[in-house]
């Protein structure tokens, strides 16, 4: 049996894809124009001829970076950064979530509304950078972990998840003498890849871009990550070796870029699955 499909229906369908090709464009032009332009030859790039195919191809940029010591040192301090701050937002993030999740807590709507309160108000900048001084943490890693550790808004997404778990399964654990939080490692932490992967993800991108904290915080040089010197760079003009010139130093800037995306690039299909689950979550349930 045929499904005639109307008129209208394929007009909006052909809509739908011209659109969606066209969204792919702008979003995939710029990536492949950085990274053409990163392995073009200098006088190409400075004459504006490099427009989606690299011309006089020439890896100079890369080696130029390869060779910069300060790149490596603020690509570790990078990389440090994000595991840190993403192991332990989520482990803080899970153990505030699930007691939250559960409706025999006592005081349960009260920590709710305080923790929602901090959604729209918060103490500001200037009196964050003085509990930051006061508890010594500046031009460390904890100046940059602690005061984003934790995000209201992700902690309402994993107690909303942890409430859709069946309670059976805890029930059965409790019964074989499991306490609270081997409930919570053994059977919850397991069944919540999805969104664990989701706030994952969406942790590690925020701390892998962020910059103006490091900018606040830190004054020793050996402690900036690679967002200051791909700012310095771009914004600043600073100088990736002293050899280089204003032409060689446009070819650098793309090429920085790319080593500065790459990594969250390959990160992402491995956890494409859980995150495409975890994503619907705040449209499924209240």
């Amino acid at each position: 049996m045929k499904i005639q499909v109307s008129l209208a229906s394929r007009l909006f369908d052909t809509i739908n894809v011209l659109l969606m090709i066209g969204l792919i464009i702008v979003m995939v032009y710029p990536m492949v124009y950085v990274f053409s332009a990163s392995i073009s030859s200098d006088a190409m790039v400075a004459s504006g001829k490099v427009l989606l195919l690299p011309k006089d191809v020439s890896l100079h940029a890369y080696k130029a970076i390869v060779a910069n010591p300060d790149v490596w040192i603020s690509y570790w301090n990078t990389v440090r950064y994000t595991v840190v701050h993403t192991a332990l937002t989520l482990i803080v993030t899970a153990a505030m979530a699930y007691p939250l999740a559960k409706k025999w807590l006592p005081g349960r709507r009260v920590i709710l509304l305080m923790a929602a309160f901090t959604m729209l108000f918060s103490g500001g900048m200037i009196p964050t950078f003085l509990v930051v001084q006061k508890l010594g943490l500046l031009n460390s890693i904890w100046a940059i972990v602690l005061p984003t550790l934790v995000s209201t808004w992700h902690l309402f997404i994993m107690r909303t998840f942890f409430e859709g778990l069946p309670e059976e399964l805890e029930d059965a654990a409790t019964i074989d003498g499991c306490g609270s939080f081997q409930v919570l490692l053994r059977i919850v932490l397991p069944l919540s890849m999805p969104v664990m992967a989701t706030i994952g993800l969406y942790t590690a991108v925020g701390q892998w871009n962020a910059f103006f904290d490091a900018l606040i915080y830190l004054n020793d040089r050996s402690m900036y990550p690679l967002q200051i010197m791909l700012r310095n760079i771009l914004v600043a003009g600073a100088k990736i070796t002293s050899e280089s010139d204003a032409s060689q130093l446009q070819t650098m800037k793309y090429a920085l870029i790319i080593v500065a995306t790459l990594p969250i690039l390959c990160v992402y299909p491995f956890i494409q699955k859980y995150f495409v689950q975890g994503a619907m979550i705040g449209g499924i349930k209240g």
